[in-house]
């Protein structure tokens, strides 16, 4: 039996944009902190409430989005949201105090969170439905091929232009190109996506126009408590991993290469996992993402030097490689398809949660405590988040997942 057709044109275009929204916000994402104390002289606690900001307007507008790509028509939501997310970072430009970078960045979350639902869920219906699982998995290679390059781009160009205009500049260009890309997407009827329509006509007819399950996945909320505490790891590396490198590790220069070895791992694991997450074996691969992962960030505070700094980037790339898309792809299983939306912004909701809190408390605890100790904190959560999955999620996700 010959195998429908995964990299279909639609498909393509799809990656290409999430590549590039993805490019635009990671060329900012590991210097902003840097850029608060140097232009503003921002305090740590105060670049914490800045930045999780932006991470809490994304989660206010992740159920909502998840509402409105699967009641209006796929392809307008997603157009709206792009441009939205495109105009923004000219704020970033006209921004010449704390108090209008904070309004800024704190606004621009809101078109984030819904495009990165709108964007995935469109690439989830251009797929052929033999192909999803692993069209999952690859989609998540144009998010890490970004988080490779676009630090190592924005480190490269700040250390040699010293000017932070110059990215704003380049990311507002590169968002643009994105929704120009996007614009070409066709899908059937321009519509919910495949069945959508027939999906929504007889399933939704059981459902009230407005409830909690059309914002967010109830059946799957264990999964998004889960993702929370990988969310809060990430958030806390992310956002302060530039800092803490510079002024605890003396590596001034290795951010980039942490990100570029970070989304190596990335890589290599959807590769490698492609075909686990074809066969539909999404438990084996979570679990090999939370052991790889629990073990990464216990590198980075054990071994405080370039071995265990650079092999934790490695190491993270490959246990969350494996986590995300078998995530995903669960959650995704425990929705009907006019949930698809609903389920992956309650995973994102989750994972913004994580963020947030993850970047809130990394700052508070550097202010007070040190860095180092935010990072233990780091370590202990993900064995936290570890515990949990073997222990509860695995069985509820086999419990709830739905066979149609």
């Amino acid at each position: 039996m010959t195998q429908e057709r995964l990299w279909n044109p639609n498909y393509c275009r799809v990656m290409a944009a999430n590549f590039a929204l993805f490019f635009a916000f990671y060329l900012l994402t590991p210097l902003l902190p840097l850029y608060l104390v140097e232009q503003f002289d921002a305090t740590k606690d105060v670049v914490g409430l800045v930045l999780s900001g932006y991470t809490f307007t994304a989660l206010l507008a992740r159920p909502f989005s998840g509402f409105m790509v699967d009641s209006f028509p796929r392809k307008r939501v997603l157009m709206v949201c792009f441009f939205l997310f495109f105009i923004f970072f000219g704020g970033y430009l006209g921004a010449s105090s704390l108090l209008l970078f904070t309004i800024v960045r704190t606004l621009h979350g809101a078109p984030f969170g819904a495009l990165t639902v709108a964007n995935s869920t469109v690439a989830i219906d251009v797929l052929p439905s033999s192909r999803r699982n692993e069209g999952i998995g690859y989609y998540g290679l144009s998010n890490n091929l970004a988080m490779a390059v676009a630090p190592t781009v924005a480190i490269y160009l700040y250390r040699l232009t010293d000017n932070f205009q110059l990215l704003f500049w380049l990311a507002l260009i590169i968002a643009g190109l994105g929704m120009a890309v996007d614009a070409g997407v066709k899908m059937k009827n321009d519509a919910l996506g495949h069945r959508g329509e027939t999906a929504m006509r007889t399933h939704s007819s059981s459902r009230p126009l407005l409830s909690l399950d059309r914002f967010f996945l109830l059946r799957g909320w264990l999964l998004a408590v889960n993702m929370v505490f990988f969310g809060f790891c990430f958030g806390v590396m992310s956002n302060y991993l530039a800092i803490y490198s510079r002024d605890v590790m003396g590596i001034t220069g290795g951010t980039g290469t942490w990100f570029l070895l970070l989304a190596v791992g990335l890589v290599a694991s959807r590769l490698q996992g492609a075909k686990a997450l074809r066969q539909g074996k999404l438990l084996m691969n979570a679990a090999e993402g939370t052991v790889i992962s629990s073990v990464a960030y216990l590198l980075f505070v054990l071994c405080p030097n370039a071995w265990g700094y650079y092999g934790s980037a490695l190491l993270l790339g490959l246990g969350n490689g494996h986590l995300w898309p078998a995530f995903q792809n669960m959650i995704i299983s425990m929705a009907h398809h006019n949930e698809r939306g609903t389920a992956n912004s309650t995973l994102l909701i989750s994972w913004d949660v994580g963020i947030g809190l993850g970047v809130l408390a990394g700052g508070f605890i550097a202010e007070h405590l040190s860095y180092g100790a935010a990072f233990w904190c780091v370590a202990l959560t993900q064995l936290a988040g570890m515990v949990l999955f073997f222990g509860a999620t695995r069985a509820f996700y086999t419990k709830g997942r739905l066979t149609s």
